[in-house]
């Protein structure tokens, strides 16, 4: 395992008696790394989650965490991960500061050392000006916030959050994720999701998990690459009366009308008949106004690689 593998998962599985929750799934996550972890409800993020932090046992399969074996040395494994459930883990009752004080003893930070961390933590998440208040008192992101910071408190070198801005108003959504992009700069985050912007908007790395099996593991730049599609959209002031012109252009191989002044034109990966078509609408004298390839969105790789026809049920003897 490389020394920039901060968290490696081999051949992962969990049955809740013959129910396969999560099947042979396999995955790295380097340092500095911001990894999306996507899939509709009931795909095994969350057992996921669970399984890596040591909250849930596999069936079969390996975690390392920062060099640890997770069942061997859980302990030490345990110590460099930092967790947010969808749930914050919060006391109602307790003053910020009390509760941070008391999770940077639950984490073993030195005596010596837990005002500067307290410190830290509540700075780095924002939370001086609720400092001294009750958590209860506070609003749902600055909640969400002190649950980041219990998250950080001990300098983990893997932060996980499970659905940080569920339930969050838009302002409070745009704070949590600037902070969750500060977390990126100086920690290994997996953000457990199923709000695709976010994913965008935050991660440079991508997994997908349908039925419990990874469908898709790939760089955002990677994504990004898959979400162009092999057609061309046209805007034409007078579209042709026979479109066979545009069919006949090496490269073409469909041509799709759209509505009264845009055709839709599908070509080979190999060749991109833009130059041609852009060619042929000017010498025939047809308006051309427009000529952009077309995007596939993120919600429709999603949509495309999980909304098939479920899979049997694994079942175990």
């Amino acid at each position: 395992m490389s020394s920039e593998t901060l968290i490696a998962v081999k051949n992962l599985s969990r049955y809740y008696g013959k129910f396969c929750a999560l099947r042979e799934v396999s995955f790295e996550v380097k340092r500095g790394q911001v990894l999306g972890f996507l899939g509709p409800n009931g795909a095994g993020k969350t057992t996921t989650m669970q399984l890596i932090t040591g909250t849930l046992a596999p069936s079969s399969g390996e975690i390392t965490v920062a060099g640890y074996d997770l069942l061997e040395q859980p302990l030490q494994a345990k110590a460099a991960l930092g967790y947010l459930p969808e749930q914050p883990p919060l006391y109602r009752d307790m003053l910020v500061s009390e509760y941070l004080r008391f999770c940077a003893e639950l984490h073993q930070v030195p005596r010596a050392e837990i005002h500067k961390a307290v410190n830290y933590a509540a700075g780095r998440c924002g939370l001086g000006e609720v400092f001294s208040r009750l958590i209860g008192n506070l609003s749902k992101g600055y909640q969400q916030r002190v649950g980041i910071a219990q998250a950080i408190i001990h300098n983990p070198a893997v932060v996980i959050l499970d659905e940080p801005t569920v339930g969050l108003d838009p302002i409070q959504i745009r704070e949590i994720r600037n902070l969750i992009r500060e977390l990126g700069e100086d920690h290994s985050v997996i953000l457990s999701t199923h709000i695709l912007p976010e994913v965008q908007a935050l991660c440079n790395h991508v997994q997908i998990i349908k039925n419990g099996a990874l469908v898709l593991n790939d760089t955002i730049d990677g994504l990004l690459a898959q979400m162009q599609s092999n057609s061309l959209q046209i805007g034409l002031r007078r579209l042709p009366t026979d479109l066979q012109g545009f069919a006949q252009l090496l490269g073409v191989e469909s041509v799709e009308m759209i509505d009264a002044q845009h055709l839709r034109i599908g070509h080979s990966a190999a060749i991109n008949p833009a130059e041609a078509i852009a060619e042929y609408a000017v010498t025939q004298g047809l308006g051309l106004f427009e000529l952009r390839p077309e995007q596939r969105s993120l919600e429709q790789i999603f949509v495309d690689l999980t909304c098939t026809e479920p899979e049997e049920v694994e079942e175990i003897a």
